[in-house]
């Protein structure tokens, strides 16, 4: 076994799992990337790494100097800049809006962040809107922005898509959520330069719905990284999928051992009705690769997997796991 200089080095090269035995169609075969291996335990480790090594290049960061970082976050990015921050010596402040959950609180914590709350009902788009606020009052402090900036689908144009050419060259579809957009870009780009007949579909919540981690493009912030990346191309087809699915597909990975969050369980329900579209369009064979986003530990205090599921939507609805 491999001994690595440094935990960050476990960022990437995360393992894929075959899990067709949810699949619908017994021809199309369903593969899990499963992002919750990276140390900090999601996919967006990959962004926040890649955001932190392109600053210090520029010379904009300096290990071990102590400057602020800024961002917002709804869980996951925060939890992987926090993770950064501490091993590469900086310190983080993360918006983060007032009705995330407890777990999320906790792991920044843990990591030494500082919590700056933003409204709960505002979501996402109001913790962004008062970190670039903050930023601009601010300019001494460092605000990597992951909407916009290019090192999040880099990250996947470098990282993510090649580990899945690698070790999927027969792939025909690729699935994954919506939110920064940066894994659908930077996987979606990187894919069909190899090979323009993948499909690259994208998961979306219903216009004023929440999913946790996911976002609709059609009420009214794009991010800069789809706009920049030509998203509205490389993309071929956006599904939605409503909360409830979210919660039910969730509980249904477990049945082949995967331990996954909420917006994971969104994508492996696109990711069935990308099985079923091609049953239904006559294609004899397909080969699907969805994004596992982070395990399932951070959505414990949702009762994802022991409660009501009525009491379990409900809940969603009014906190962030994400």
């Amino acid at each position: 076994m491999a001994v690595y200089e440094s935990a960050l080095d476990l960022i990437g090269d995360t393992p894929i799992v075959d899990i067709s035995a949810l699949s619908p169609n017994p021809k199309v075969r369903i593969l899990a990337k499963l992002e919750g291996q990276n140390p900090g335990g999601s996919v967006k480790d990959r962004a926040g790494k890649q955001m932190i090594i392109d600053a210090e290049k520029d010379g904009i960061l300096t290990p071990g100097s102590g400057q602020i970082i800024l961002e917002s976050s709804s869980g996951n990015t925060g939890i992987a800049l926090a993770m950064l921050a501490k091993v590469r010596g900086y310190q983080l402040k993360v918006v983060l809006p007032d009705n995330v959950s407890v777990e999320r609180r906790q792991l920044l914590a843990s990591w030494g962040a500082e919590i700056i709350a933003s409204p709960g009902a505002e979501g996402s788009n109001g913790a962004m809107r008062r970190a670039q606020a903050m930023a601009a009052e601010h300019p001494e402090w460092w605000f990597p922005f992951q909407y916009g900036n290019p090192a999040n689908p880099k990250a996947h144009y470098e990282g993510t898509g090649p580990e899945i050419w690698r070790d999927v060259p027969e792939l025909t579809h690729f699935i994954a959520g919506l939110g920064t957009a940066g894994t659908l870009m930077g996987v979606g780009r990187f894919l069909k330069e190899r090979n323009p007949d993948v499909q690259v579909w994208a998961i979306e919540p219903p216009a004023g719905e929440m999913v946790d981690g996911l976002k609709n493009i059609d009420e009214g912030f794009i991010p800069p990284v789809f706009l920049d990346n030509d998203g509205y191309e490389i993309l071929d087809r956006r599904l939605i999928v409503r909360p409830r699915e979210s919660i039910e597909w969730t509980r249904r990975l477990t049945e082949v051992g995967v331990f996954a969050g909420i917006s994971s369980g969104a994508i492996l329900a696109g990711a069935v009705k990308a099985a079923s579209w091609v049953h239904d369009h006559g294609d004899e064979e397909a080969t699907i690769v969805m994004i596992v986003c982070d395990g399932g530990w951070k959505y414990l205090s949702a009762g994802v997997w022991t409660d009501d599921l009525d009491e379990v939507e409900a809940r969603a609805k009014a906190t962030i796991y994400f």
